[in-house]
């Protein structure tokens, strides 16, 4: 699986420390881990577009490719030659500046380039960017090492997205397939508690020390009312208890929108749950199974998580919240490299603290929009376009999941989905006020 390379990823300047990875392998290391993903898989797995916020495989494999391609080889490597002249629209996902794009609902019509063709895309890439970065330009400060800094960490988002695209798609499949085996899960999570964190002005945002994308900037200070931040996340017992006492079917625990949202889709559970013969049972990337009562409640979405709260008594947190208790935890959790690929109900074996599951396992929903922090400014030209643009209707959740690589996460971490979504590996961690 993925690589410790990447555990301190380089800044976003490019500088290395005199002995740290070199470029080359940083960049052989992410790549090597893309496909490794991809190893179980037969070529009929690589096609499918489940829904429209999925994905094929095979288009994650190209498009993370034609991010090299466009943003360093064709500007950067004199005498670069595009591999396919078409592949510059089919495979652009959403950046207008860039030109012209496939659109995002017909990936999924794709049979050709084969899955055999976009490997050796990827090779022919990989070739000439080991070329570029024998060149020496990543190891000064210059924008080429800054742009494949940002590469790698793009195709990290990528890997997560394989992991989530690929189960959706097995998750309509009546065959349930099985992508790797479940590995054992032993231990509970305790007792929900409280804990309390005074009232206190503070700053939170990237502060400049290693990668980190625009959005998680400028650090700014901000002020925290007193809060109190549950110990853990959600389980599945407690969520089943919200369903049984009529969580979806209580309009007053709803905001309007999720009400309606829960209306027309038909929701009455968390997506991937399903009831047979009286006993709930979850698809998970090692097929159908019983429901795990002490794992972490995942693929709700932020209505779903706003209602549960509700009903709890309590609410969601702040993203300031978050940051303000999770500063100081080690980075600790089940992520990509551990192949669960589902959360997990023990504490990982280096967790401490009180807190328990901040990074890994399942990305925490707040109450806090996807707005950029106050002196945010978009930055210019076509790579401005990866996260600004879409600071509208989306919320922020923080963390980590099972399939986010160890080393793409942190603290400052920003995620961002629109409120309905479901397809990712997001739970629920309760706040409330304190007096």
């Amino acid at each position: 699986m993925a690589s410790d390379l990447l555990d301190s990823p380089p800044s976003p300047s490019g500088r290395q420390a005199t002995n740290g990875p070199s470029p080359s392998d940083l960049y052989q290391a992410v790549r090597c881990c893309t496909e490794a993903l991809c190893e179980p898989l037969a070529a009929d797995d690589y096609v499918i577009q489940s829904m429209a916020d999925a994905s094929p495989v095979k288009w994650h494999l190209a498009h993370t490719t034609w991010f090299f391609e466009t943003f360093l080889l064709t500007p950067h490597l004199p005498g670069y030659k595009p591999f396919h002249p078409q592949f510059g629209v089919l495979f652009n996902s959403y950046y207008n500046a860039v030109g012209p794009l496939w659109p995002r609902l017909q990936r999924g019509l794709l049979s050709r380039p084969t899955v055999a063709e976009v490997y050796r895309y990827r090779a022919y890439v990989d070739e000439h960017m080991a070329t570029l970065l024998g060149r020496g330009h990543v190891r000064g400060e210059d924008r080429v090492a800054a742009t494949m800094v940002l590469g790698l960490n793009h195709e990290q988002q990528h890997q997560e997205l394989i992991v989530t695209d690929l189960k959706n798609a097995f998750a309509v499949n009546p065959l349930h397939p099985i992508y790797r085996e479940a590995l054992p899960d032993s231990g509970e999570l305790p007792a929900q508690t409280w804990l309390p964190f005074p009232e206190r002005l503070t700053w939170i945002g990237h502060d400049g020390d290693g990668f980190a994308y625009d959005n998680e900037a400028p650090r700014h200070r901000v002020f925290v009312e007193a809060f109190a931040l549950a110990n853990r996340p959600v389980t599945n017992a407690e969520y089943r208890m919200f369903m049984v006492d009529g969580g979806y079917e209580r309009p007053e625990l709803w905001l309007s929108e999720g009400w309606a949202t829960r209306l027309d889709r038909g929701w009455n559970g968390p997506l991937y749950w399903e009831k047979q013969d009286g006993e709930w049972l979850m698809m998970t990337l090692a097929g159908l199974r019983p429901l795990e009562p002490a794992e972490p409640v995942c693929h709700v979405s932020y209505y779903e998580a706003d209602a549960f709260a509700r009903w709890a008594g309590a609410r969601l947190p702040t993203e300031a919240e978050w940051e303000t208790a999770a500063a100081g935890a080690a980075l600790e959790g089940h992520f990509l490299e551990s192949g669960r690929f589902h959360p997990a109900a023990a504490a990982a074996r280096e967790e401490h603290g009180p807190l328990y599951k901040l990074y890994g396992d399942v990305w925490q929903w707040t109450a806090s929009p996807y707005v950029g922090y106050p002196g945010y400014q978009t930055p210019a030209g076509a790579l401005g376009e990866y996260n600004g643009k879409f600071m509208c209707n989306q919320l922020v959740l923080r963390g980590a999941s099972c399939a986010t690589p160890r080393s793409h996460a942190r603290l400052t971490y920003r995620n961002f989905f629109p409120p309905d979504a479901r397809w990712q590996f997001s739970g629920i961690r309760l706040a409330k006020d304190l007096p």
